[in-house]
């Protein structure tokens, strides 16, 4: 997607992050439960999009050594220091997703993004970091990630940005359609595709399950 666009969104969340530091709360999401249950035990888990770290922090507790990667300092500087009283296994990363990786191949066993995939990154960058994911897992490995899909309520409203891009009260989303999942999944096993909803409005969501080829 556009820099300008890319550049708001950071310092958007850059703001909801200092301005709401519990704003997701304590509790772990459903996503992140699940994925404890099909991630190597004790293995190497990247969490993209970590925010937070609600999710990194339930990994960590579960004895899973954490990479917590997110675009905003903002939010990692809270994870860690809540990592660190705590005593847990968890690393942060400052990363644009952008961008390559900032890890060798093959580094981990998992990779987990709760609601990353469908921030503002256009299909070719989503495609680009599919191919990133699937470099440093290890073989085997597994990838889990949610989305919003085309059949969530805020599709189509707010402000568009095409490519199934729309800006609904400042945060801007890239819907999922069956066919980019797919896409997603070229070079990798079929993918496991389970819809769930989450929050208020509710949001629609998908949560897919794919693993590189071992």
């Amino acid at each position: 997607m556009g820099e300008a666009l890319a550049r708001a969104q950071r310092e958007h969340w850059e703001r909801t992050y200092a301005a709401h530091p519990e704003m997701y709360g304590e509790r772990p999401s459903e996503s992140a439960a699940y994925g404890a249950t099909v991630f190597r035990p004790g293995g190497a888990v990247l969490e993209l999009g970590a925010g937070h770290g609600r999710d990194a922090l339930y990994f960590g507790r579960r004895g899973f050594a954490v990479t917590a990667a997110d675009f905003s300092p903002v939010g990692l500087d809270q994870l860690a220091e809540r990592a660190g009283a705590e005593g847990l296994a968890v690393d942060t990363l400052v990363q644009d997703v952008r961008e390559p990786l900032r890890l060798p191949d093959g580094a981990v066993d998992a990779v987990y993004a709760h609601m990353l995939f469908c921030m503002a990154l256009s299909t070719d960058e989503l495609v680009a970091l599919a191919g990133e994911v699937r470099r440093v897992l290890r073989p085997g490995g597994t990838l889990v990630y949610t989305v919003r899909h085309t059949g969530d309520a805020h599709f189509g409203a707010g402000t568009g940005h095409g490519d199934d891009i729309w800006e609904h009260g400042g945060f801007a989303v890239h819907f999922f359609s069956r066919e980019l999942v797919d896409r997603l999944a070229e070079g990798w096993t079929a993918p496991g595709t389970e819809p769930f909803e989450e929050g208020e409005l509710p949001r629609r969501l998908w949560r897919v399950t794919q693993r590189k080829p071992g």
